[in-house]
């Protein structure tokens, strides 16, 4: 299966928005090269603008690009654009409603080597816990490309989490993304997996595995985390009894927090959450990471057994 990462499909897609939208523009905190923002600044040097590694700086001058009416794209590193600039994207952005969208890249373990200092699995609960903040965790370059020219329609704030590496392209074409709306990639009634980022191709994986031992799986695409589909996730519990959530981030105030959230409020079935633990990250290769933090299809599928014979105790 062909693999882009994530990362790539954005800096594609600030190129053709570009070319389309004159008040779309972009900034960097010097890692354009990483972010893949670069191609973005060849194009069109008028609206490109590296701040050097001034994250917080970037975020306000961001702010003051929107209250401009300009529509500006800021990234650096996971690490850095929802760490270093918490407080700026809080009062200068959030606060105000500012139409500032936020795509930060080499989020999570996935990062590899550079460890746990930069390694972001507490990004999406910094984004998520701000008042009118759009959270999004794309799958794969269809929905990135996606998700970034629907990010120019949404109003206000908008995070785009993005990875380093390849991943799976899972999506056709024809793909059609609805922010708040989640995509069924895999019906099934004996149990569902909520999946976001990378964590959606280990899902579809361990549905197919199951599938041979006689279990029929859901899999929810998740991509949008705030606002949260709550009817596709009242759904899955309802139908299907039992639900596991699986996130290249902390279990703690991502995308399980979200699903135990809703499901608690309204439908109470159980739900485990495939993720970090209470720890950061480690240096290692992404594939040895993932193994070590048990997110894989293999651990997936082994976790599902187990909450669909806790709905049946």
């Amino acid at each position: 299966m062909k693999k882009i990462a994530t990362r790539e499909a954005y800096g594609e897609a600030l190129v053709e928005l570009g070319r389309e939208n004159p008040d779309v523009v972009v900034l960097d905190a010097d890692l354009a090269k990483s972010t893949k923002t670069f191609d973005f600044g060849r194009h069109f040097p008028e609206r490109f603008f590296d701040m050097g590694i001034a994250e917080q700086n970037m975020i306000g001058t961001a702010a003051g690009l929107a209250a401009a009416g300009k529509i500006p794209f800021c990234s650096s590193f996971a690490i850095f654009a929802t760490g270093r600039a918490f407080e700026q994207i809080r009062n200068s952005v959030a606060y105000p409603r500012l139409n500032v969208k936020i795509a930060a890249s080499h989020a999570g373990i996935t990062v590899g080597e550079d460890g746990g200092s930069h390694q972001s699995v507490e990004d999406i609960a910094l984004m998520r816990a701000l008042p009118g903040m759009t959270v999004i965790v794309p799958a794969d370059a269809v929905e990135t490309r996606a998700a970034v020219r629907a990010a120019v329609q949404i109003p206000g704030p908008v995070y785009i989490r993005l990875g380093r590496p390849g991943v799976p392209v899972l999506h056709g074409d024809d793909f059609q993304f609805q922010p708040g709306r989640a995509v069924m990639l895999r019906d099934g009634g004996d149990a569902t997996i909520i999946a976001a980022g990378i964590m959606v191709a280990a899902a579809l994986e361990a549905a197919q595995a199951l599938a041979a031992e006689g279990m029929a799986v859901r899999v929810l695409d998740m991509h949008t985390i705030k606002p949260l589909d709550e009817e596709a996730v009242r759904r899955a519990a309802r139908e299907t009894g039992v639900i596991v959530t699986a996130e290249e981030h902390s279990i703690i105030g991502g995308l399980g927090g979200a699903v135990a959230e809703t499901v608690c409020a309204c439908c109470p079935v159980p739900v485990h959450r495939v993720g970090l633990p209470d720890v950061f990250g480690e240096s290692g290769k992404p594939a040895e990471l993932l193994e070590r933090f048990g997110l894989t299809a293999a651990r997936l599928a082994a976790v599902v057994k187990e909450a669909v014979a806790r709905k049946r105790s």
